[in-house]
């Protein structure tokens, strides 16, 4: 008898289970404002600060924001409360709005200020509490004030990158500038000020503002300046809060360097091996050597644990340039600095991908490889090279078309040649 009593109870009490389940979920979703061409800008103008994600109902990882609808229910109940919302992106009468807000890709989160006048990406985390955490410091002041050691304590932590202002007082154009960079990259980083230096955990406790000191969790960890014109205060921090080689890893304190790493549009070397390599350290102190000597020149560095690569050609040296791309395998701690001094002299080949060379090739029609590209066409001249014209001559000639296609123009073949090198693949994985 005791056995059926428990078979109803227990089920009775999946069913509450699952009812309350369904119904928190319906509230979180219900927590998020849900907005379109229509009624966008009366709500936005409504408020101070509000969120916004660009979604698409088919975008998988737009369904993975599910922490989105959580923390907009967390933060309804914050003082004051933090508006989040949403905008259906693939819904064409919200066609503007994408092109208002520049949205590339889904999701893509905005936060607006001083209703819609500001847009800033959302740079945050993507877990509710994280979310939460984020978007409370992003609705309070752009800078908070240190008025103790455990205040400093609490503040800078190690985990991400602290711009604190030290002043004699909170005033004067210095404070002014300071302040007005702050809310320009509040989304990026934490700023804080104080009037007594001698509180900060590391440099120098005499210094005397006013004086910026950037912390960071990497590198030399901390870094000072006295500029406070806004153009170099904002380069400083550029500068100075980006590391000297970038960890591609699963650590999440890494994402947003990795976000503006593959962002930069210059030249980027990229070493790959594993971690567990018994050279490791011998590795890291030659990149970060090579990036101290050649970050001058444009190039930006990431070390990163080889992610399905060939375990034949790791360690891997990848320099990824404008118009070509330079590969090193099995490369050895020592050879990183001069392999990355030929190709800043410009003496190091370029990669390109090749069939075989013919081992015979004495027909009417050569068969041209990348590998034996120079020998065929440039070199194979008199006096081992040919003149323009003779090229142009061994390139007609040996021209031809494929079974039932005509012969295109100068002009066609260039455009395939363009149209062939945008759609080649761009990842280091692609290319080996």
């Amino acid at each position: 008898m005791a056995t059926c009593s428990r078979t109803p109870f227990a089920f009775l009490m999946a069913l509450l289970l699952l009812l309350s389940s369904s119904s928190t979920t319906r509230a979180e979703e219900e927590a998020v404002l849900t907005l379109d061409a229509g009624n966008f800008s009366e709500v936005v103008a409504a408020h101070q600060f509000i969120v916004v994600e660009f979604y698409a109902p088919w975008c998988g990882h737009c369904k993975q924001l599910a922490p989105y609808e959580k923390a907009a229910s967390i933060l309804s109940k914050h003082d004051p409360p933090v508006v989040l919302a949403k905008v259906d992106a693939s819904d064409k009468k919200n066609k503007d709005l994408s092109g208002r807000y520049d949205v590339q890709g889904f999701p893509t989160i905005k936060i607006l200020r001083n209703q819609g006048d500001t847009a800033q990406e959302y740079n945050g985390p993507r877990d509710a509490d994280g979310i939460v955490e984020y978007l409370k410091k992003q609705v309070g002041p752009a800078s908070v004030e240190i008025k103790s050691v455990q205040d400093a304590t609490d503040l800078i932590g190690d985990k991400g990158v602290a711009i604190v202002g030290v002043f004699p007082a909170f005033g004067g154009s210095e404070y002014d500038n300071f302040m007005a960079v702050a809310e320009k990259m509040r989304n990026d980083y934490d700023f804080l000020h104080t009037l007594d230096g001698g509180i900060l955990p590391r440099g120098d406790k005499a210094v005397k503002g006013p004086a910026v000191r950037l912390f960071k969790p990497f590198d030399e960890l901390y870094a000072d300046s006295r500029g406070f014109d806004k153009d170099a205060l904002q380069k400083f921090i550029e500068v100075s809060g980006f590391p000297t080689v970038v960890t591609f890893d699963t650590n999440p304190t890494n994402h947003k360097y990795l976000l503006k790493y593959f962002e930069n549009d210059g030249t980027k070397a990229l070493l790959f091996l594993s971690f567990d390599d018994d050279r490791i350290e011998a590795f890291k102190s030659q990149f970060y050597e090579a990036a101290k000597q050649y970050g001058e020149k444009n190039i930006t560095f990431l070390i990163g644990d080889y992610f399905g690569l060939k375990e034949s050609e790791v360690p891997l040296l990848f320099i990824q340039a404008s118009t070509a791309k330079y590969i090193k395998p099995t490369v050895e701690p020592a050879q990183i600095i001069p392999w990355l001094k030929e190709y800043t002299d410009g003496t190091l080949l370029p990669h390109v991908k090749s069939d075989p060379i013919p081992v015979v090739n004495d027909q009417p029609v050569k068969v041209v490889v990348a590998d034996n590209l120079n020998d065929v066409v440039f070199n194979s001249g008199k006096n081992g090279g040919r003149t323009a014209e003779e090229i142009i001559d061994f390139i007609k000639k040996n021209k031809g078309s494929k079974p039932g296609e005509s012969v295109v123009g100068d002009d066609a073949a260039e455009t395939d040649a363009m149209e062939e090198q945008e759609l080649a693949p761009e990842s280091v994985k692609d290319e080996l």
